[in-house]
């Protein structure tokens, strides 16, 4: 077995990796870390997380000895803030560790990219040209070889998963941009309380409208510009992503189906849907349900994904699971458990 960590387990996210990881087969959680800083250090994550009571008791350490992490963790999972990650992520691998980002700290290979959308200067370019893109659907063979995986973002993951299709096809028609529009629960926004996200206080509205660094990223790895514009829904956890593209001419429904079926006929985590996808369906589930509609020339795909789940814990165990040689779906699934 594997031994592994979690760095910023007390969030959402860092709550669903070690609820997954503890129940993995072929990994062991041995700890978990917060920053020294941290009001919750010292805590049981089950006492922040009551579901996890029994499942996970083990408590939230604060992070202190690096070096003495790297030395018996085989994996590394970093639910950390993007400067964080880019931070403590050289030094696991230096040391051989895995490690699995779940922030954007290495996701884009540009270095300009980051001082624009993150707000820092990037100080490892050698690990930016190291860093494998984690959408295992697509990239799965390069996170087989690498100790350093920058697993895609939430909105990243249902865009891309949506649209790669497609593109990868050559069914769209090149001059006009694919229109992406996704709503987010408010999980998306993190545990961190603020009037912004506070549930009493969310209606349904677009933010960040041209600025949100999801764009970039999206553009970067699609290797097309879109437009993408991101809401924020009064609804927990899941994102809802409704594209509109116009195909390129003669391109029929047939040619889209076709498409769909032979990017995603090995893909265990992705399923086709007749009917338009819904969000309710893939909450607590590791799965990207996709479905479409042609008329007049146009498709309209529609992704469905949970967001503290296929966009980004269920990833990043995914990822692991393809870094080491296990099925996909190990750890995720109540048939793969054991």
């Amino acid at each position: 077995m594997l031994n592994a960590v979690i760095i910023g387990a007390s969030g959402y996210t860092g709550a669903e990796l070690a609820r997954i990881l503890m129940l993995h087969p072929q990994f062991r959680l041995t700890a978990l870390y917060v920053s020294h800083q941290s009001a919750d250090a010292n805590k049981a994550l089950s006492a922040l997380y009551p579901q996890l009571c029994g499942c996970v008791d083990l408590p939230l350490l604060p992070l202190d000895d690096i070096a003495a992490i790297a030395e018996s963790a085989d994996a590394v999972f970093l639910a950390t803030a993007h400067e964080v990650s880019h931070d403590l992520a050289p030094h696991f691998y230096a040391k051989g560790c895995q490690v699995f980002d779940l922030s954007g700290a290495f996701r884009v290979n540009d270095r300009d990219f980051y001082p624009q959308f993150y707000g820092f200067s990037h100080q490892h370019p050698d690990l930016l040209q190291s860093a494998v893109y984690g959408l295992p659907e697509w990239t799965a063979e390069q996170i087989s070889r690498t100790n350093l995986v920058a697993v895609a973002g939430c909105y990243p993951t249902v865009s891309q998963l949506s649209l790669k299709p497609l593109i990868e096809a050559n069914l769209l028609d090149d001059t006009a941009l694919p229109v992406i529009n996704a709503v987010s629960g408010v999980s998306g926004a993190g545990r961190k309380a603020s009037l912004t996200n506070s549930f009493c206080e969310v209606s349904l509205q677009p933010y960040g409208v041209f600025t949100h660094r999801h764009q970039p990223e999206i553009a970067s790895h699609l290797g097309r510009e879109v437009i993408f514009t991101p809401h924020l829904g009064n609804f927990k956890r899941g994102i809802l992503a409704t594209i509109t593209a116009k195909l390129a001419s003669g391109v029929s429904e047939a040619d889209v189906q076709r498409a769909f079926e032979q990017a995603y006929a090995n893909a265990p985590l992705v399923r086709l849907c007749t009917a338009l996808p819904a969000v309710a369906q893939v909450q607590h589930t590791p799965f990207c349900d996709i479905g479409f509609r042609v008329h007049n020339g146009h498709v309209i795909v529609v992704g469905a994904e949970d967001n503290l789940l296929k966009g980004a814990a269920a990833q990043a165990v995914q990822c692991a699971n393809i870094r080491n040689q296990f099925e996909q779906t190990q750890g995720l699934l109540p048939c793969n458990q054991s």
